[in-house]
């Protein structure tokens, strides 16, 4: 989650939303250079959010499905505790 706390990783996790990607290409939708991205993707790779694989001279990064699951399921279990007290109190007013 901290990884995802800064919003130029957030902009460069929400390019890879729409497949793979070189740093290059991040970068140039981007206000910062392209070393401050490989940063940013080796903050987010370190995090499981990002893998990367060499293509002929190119590095190309995606989000890791992996990753992306394990965060999902910790915003769901603050839903599924939400929705349980909410159940819980619906059901507690309709007793009375």
């Amino acid at each position: 989650m901290q990884a995802l706390g800064d919003p130029t990783r957030r902009a460069v996790f929400e390019q890879l939303r729409s497949g793979p990607r070189s740093v290059g290409e991040l970068a140039s939708g981007l206000p910062v250079s392209r070393p401050a991205v490989s940063q940013h993707l080796r903050v987010l790779k370190g995090a499981g959010l990002v893998t990367d694989e060499q293509q002929g001279t190119r590095r190309l990064y995606r989000i890791a499905r992996d990753g992306l699951e394990a965060l999902r399921a910790w915003f769901d279990s603050f839903w599924d505790a939400v929705l349980a007290e909410f159940k819980a109190a619906a059901e507690g007013e309709e007793k009375v």
